[in-house]
């Protein structure tokens, strides 16, 4: 699949599913190419600035929330600056880890919990961020309460390789150095954001990963309504592929292995296109495909990566990708 530069954004309407750094390259692609774009975002998330608000306010983690606002902010000088100030981290002298103080919260964490507490609603917290920032798009969250991650973990004592642990929190999730076999949601059955479920039933398309694979884009699928209206929507369904494993959470895994691992989790869960960058999936494309075809889906490999050779995706190629796909249905 050769890229185009994206032409003219059309009305798709649009849904991203994400966290994180994943979601923030594809809603970077994304905006370029619709004016009706939502993202739906993770809330598990216990670690820095966003763990220690949680713990102080009893709110949402406000930190991927953040990333994909910032994503959605145009290229034109408000865009751009809104963009750092929302994205900045106060410093300080003392330890940035320390349960008060400013050191180590970004901006926009404090900016979005600061609505929360004076509106009392938080997708109308984000609207108002997004008003200010000149947001190209929409965010919500994907459950309307906080949310912990829970994995099972094999290999985690290098001494005992076929012991299976549970470890508990996304941060502990995302780097531990066993390997990591499947994630549940605590809550179980956590209630999911009214809005976001709106969303995925009115889509177009739907758009999973790039991304954190078990602690971004799989939490998405163990959210009981959520789940549903993945399933049962109209829209079609697009899975993004990382560039390159991730050390601790995926490390090791191949391409294909993200299917396999995405179909043990949402079993009922059919996809129409996977697209994977040309050269991350070279090596494997025979089993790529033929995961991809178990998930009733096409592949489509095209050159996503930035220019200098590291691991992430370029937006502007990444719109070029989605713009193809999406006139082409």
């Amino acid at each position: 699949m050769t890229v185009p530069a994206p032409g003219r954004p059309r009305n798709r309407k649009v849904v991203a599913l994400g966290g994180g750094h994943g979601l923030h390259a594809s809603l970077s692609g994304l905006r370029r190419v619709t004016r009706d774009l939502t993202a739906i975002v993770t809330v598990a998330d216990d670690g820095g600035s966003s763990g220690r608000l949680r713990r102080e306010f009893g709110v949402l983690p406000p930190g991927d929330l953040r990333m994909a606002l910032a994503a959605l902010c145009g290229d034109d000088a408000w865009g751009t600056t809104w963009s750092r100030v929302i994205q900045h981290r106060f410093a300080g002298g003392g330890d940035v880890a320390h349960e008060g103080g400013l050191a180590g919260h970004a901006v926009g964490n404090v900016l979005i919990v600061a609505l929360w507490e004076l509106l009392g609603d938080t997708v109308q917290g984000l609207e108002w961020v997004a008003r200010l920032l000149g947001a190209h798009g929409r965010v919500l969250p994907m459950s309307a309460v906080p949310l912990d991650l829970v994995a099972e973990v094999a290999g985690a004592d290098p001494d005992r390789p076929d012991e299976v642990l549970t470890i508990k929190g996304q941060v502990a999730c995302a780097t531990t150095t066993g390997r990591v076999r499947s994630v549940s949601l605590v809550p179980a059955d956590p209630p999911a954001c009214p809005e976001a479920v709106q969303a995925i039933e009115a889509a177009d398309w739907v758009v999973l990963g790039p991304g954190s694979w078990f602690t971004s884009v799989l939490p998405h699928l163990l959210v009981p309504e959520l789940a549903a209206a993945l399933v049962g929507t109209r829209a079609r369904r697009l899975v993004a592929l990382n560039l390159a494993p991730q050390p601790g959470e995926t490390g090791g895994f191949s391409p294909h292995a993200h299917l396999e691992v995405l179909a043990d989790h949402a079993p009922d869960l059919g996809i129409d296109v996977v697209l994977a960058d040309r050269s991350a999936a070279a090596a494997s494309a025979a089993e790529l495909e033929k995961a991809a075809g178990l998930l009733g889906a096409r592949l489509v490999m095209a050159d996503l990566a930035v220019a200098d050779g590291s691991p992430r995706h370029d937006p502007r190629r990444l719109a070029g990708a989605f713009a193809q796909l999406f006139e082409g249905e």
